[in-house]
């Protein structure tokens, strides 16, 4: 299917590891000029030698002032890809203030100013586009020891509807999409003990958890005009697991 990205300017968070990274560099190989956007310096400087033409924006999207200093005035962006994030997890009764400042800040408030940005910069043109929210199936199912991800991920959920219905007359497109465990290095680290795995993996039709590639194929598809009509939406991959 022929996407018709090549010639747009997109940008994206987290971009240095995982399904960032790849989102990069798909987006690359498909002649979209790209912002990478990642607070560690050393994954951009490798990112730009791989994808020649990247643009790097090395900052902490947990700082807001930060965050407007180096995007503020980032330029023509007609596609969003809201993929930074953390996963801090702890048994609820060990939740601490500073595990719930930063997953909000990331996860969610960061979406927000980083979109603004983008939706501001778009309807000042006149100019039609998409933004895609990476969440998770933990927004709509809990999971132990996840109750501060699993919050960030249901208002990030609810957070792309609003967007949706706002922004959808100035013909900008709002999306999530939702996958179950990937396997990127934080989908690895999270996930590497066996019994704990096949809990979550037994309740997964497929039998197994997602690749990169899996999830980077739905981006690609949302930012596209392919998806023209989809708005709003939350879409799992999953492998059935919210059907379970």
């Amino acid at each position: 299917m022929e996407l018709g990205l090549a010639g747009r300017r997109a940008l994206v968070t987290g971009a240095g590891k995982g399904i960032g990274r790849c989102t990069v560099q798909a987006l690359h190989a498909a002649g979209v000029q790209v912002v990478a956007v990642s607070r560690t310096q050393a994954d951009l400087d490798s990112l730009v030698r791989e994808c020649p033409g990247v643009e790097p924006v090395c900052v902490d999207l947990g700082d807001w002032e930060a965050t407007e200093q180096a995007l503020g005035n980032v330029g023509p962006v007609d596609l969003l890809v809201n993929n930074a994030g953390v996963a801090l997890l702890q048994p609820f009764l060990e939740v601490t203030k500073e595990a719930y400042d930063t997953s909000f800040n990331v996860n969610l408030r960061a979406v927000i100013q980083v979109s603004q940005i983008v939706a501001r910069g778009l309807i000042a043109r006149g100019a039609p586009g998409s933004i895609v929210n990476i969440s998770s199936q933990a927004s709509q199912r809990a999971l132990t020891n996840h109750s501060v991800y699993c919050s960030t991920k249901g208002a990030m959920d609810m957070l792309t509807k609003a967007m949706a219905l706002e922004l959808g007359p100035h013909k900008i497109r709002v999306n999530a999409v939702n996958p179950t465990v990937v396997m990127t290095p934080m989908g690895q680290t999270n996930w590497s003990n066996p019994q704990k795995a096949k809990t979550m993996l037994d309740r997964i039709p497929l039998g197994k958890f997602a690749e990169v590639e899996n999830v980077v194929d739905i981006i690609l598809f949302l930012l596209s005009d392919r998806s023209s009509m989809t708005t709003g939406s939350t879409v799992p991959v999953d492998g059935g697991f919210l059907a379970s």
